[in-house]
């Protein structure tokens, strides 16, 4: 009955800010873009990376994230890296704080960091 995650939502503070950093820096592509004009939402940006799907919702002044990590609510989301300290490396250099170094899991390596929202996405390497 049921497939697989079709999409995950993302309300940012600054769409283009957001969108740079998903496609510039994590290398999503602009599969979509559409104009809505139904306040509070302007647009909507779909954003593909494989089978990966983030829409981005762009709202007049979008309420802030409470910064709250263990509060009810999805927390984040996890990217597969195929090498871990390539991918770090390569973060490091777009200057993308590491908010979490990786540790290794024994099965896996797991870091983090945060989009310009403050939104946490791991980074998880399976071995």
């Amino acid at each position: 009955m049921f497939k697989r995650v079709d999409h995950v939502e993302i309300v940012p503070e600054n769409s283009e800010k957001t969108i740079g950093f998903y496609v510039d820096v994590l290398g999503f592509r602009i599969k979509s873009r559409k104009e809505m004009n139904i306040s509070p939402m302007k647009e909507i940006i779909y954003l593909e990376l494989g089978d990966t799907v983030i829409e981005i919702i762009s709202v007049d002044n979008p309420s802030p994230k409470s910064g709250n990590p263990w509060e009810i609510g999805y927390r984040g989301i996890a990217l597969e890296v195929d090498n871990m300290a390539r991918a770090v490396d390569y973060l490091k250099g777009k200057e993308i704080p590491i908010t979490r170094e990786p540790v290794d899991l024994g099965n896996s390596f797991r870091g983090e960091i945060r989009d310009p929202d403050g939104l946490l996405i791991e980074l998880r390497q399976w071995k």
